[in-house]
Parts: C-alpha cells; sequence; structure tokens
C-alpha cells in the first residue's frame, strides 16, 4: 500500500465562518441547488456531525451514479472537517480509501484561506494518475467558487 497526500489552498474574501456554515454545514441543501448539473442530492445518515455518512448522487448519465463518505470530524468553532470516502464510483478498485481534511482560517483581509489535505491509499503498487487528481481537484474548486458566488450575491444567507 501506498500513502500519497497532496494539499491545496484556495483564498476568499468571505469570513470563514459564512463559507463554512455554507459549504460544509449546509452541503447536502445547499450544493445540489446551486450545481444541480453535478449533483443531484446528498442524502445525509446521522445528525451531519462526527460519526455521519453522507452519500451524493450524481445525475444520471454522467461518469458516477454516487459516493459515499464518513464524516470523521465537525467543528464549527475551528472551522475543520475531516471525512473519508469509503465507498462509491469514486474509489476504484485500486483505491483502499481517501481521506480529506479541510481548515478554514481568517486572512488577514479579513476574508479565508482554505486548506485541503487528501490523502490516498492505494492497494498494492497502484500509481494514481495526475490527471485523475486534478480533475477531482478542478470540481473541487468549481463547487467551492459556486458557494462563494452564491454568498456574494446574497449578503444575509448564512450570516
Amino acid at each position: 500500500m501506498a500513502v500519497i497526500t497532496f494539499t491545496e489552498e484556495n483564498t476568499s474574501p468571505l469570513p470563514p465562518k459564512r463559507i463554512f456554515k455554507a459549504s460544509i454545514v449546509d452541503s447536502h441543501n445547499l450544493i445540489p441547488k446551486l450545481l444541480p448539473q453535478a449533483i443531484k442530492s446528498i442524502e445525509v445518515q446521522g445528525d451531519g456531525g462526527a460519526g455521519s455518512i453522507k452519500t451524493i448522487n450524481f445525475p444520471d448519465g454522467g461518469n458516477f451514479k454516487s459516493i459515499k463518505y464518513r464524516v470523521d470530524e465537525l467543528n464549527e468553532e475551528t472551522y475543520t472537517y475531516k471525512y473519508t470516502l469509503v465507498e462509491g464510483d469514486g474509489l476504484v478498485d485500486n483505491l483502499e480509501k481517501i481521506t480529506y481534511d479541510v481548515k478554514f482560517e481568517q486572512s488577514a483581509d479579513g476574508g479565508s484561506i482554505s486548506k485541503v489535505t487528501s490523502t490516498y491509499f492505494t492497494v498494492g503498487d497502484f500509481k494514481l494518475k495526475e490527471e485523475e487528481i486534478k480533475a477531482g481537484k478542478e470540481k473541487v474548486l468549481a463547487m467551492f467558487k459556486a458557494v462563494e458566488a452564491y454568498l456574494l450575491q446574497n449578503p444575509e444567507a448564512y450570516a
């Protein structure tokens, strides 16, 4: 088994509290509304906090049907979120699991910096393709930017 880790940083003019509430805490409601072409629905088993299971269902006709992940940590005071992809089309046969560690921090200009660390646990000597990882990162960034645009256009939302 190999373990491969990547860290991605993005900035936003929004404070951590708003972007965290919208993109993490209420993602199951907001994301399917903002990006129905990408996400059909998000089902939550549990209260949304640690131990909950979230199933993301994709629109018909796409490459993936669904993915399932477990919430490992959700801390609204420190704006940290950790989860593990445990099942679904996003896990190819050669991946045991993928863990994500998300943290939003206040930036000097009143906005925020998001740091996302993704750790891929491969089976055997399987090698991940860089273009697959890049494509996944681009989808996550597009989701983040859609939430950011929504919040900028709706200053009262998630205030």
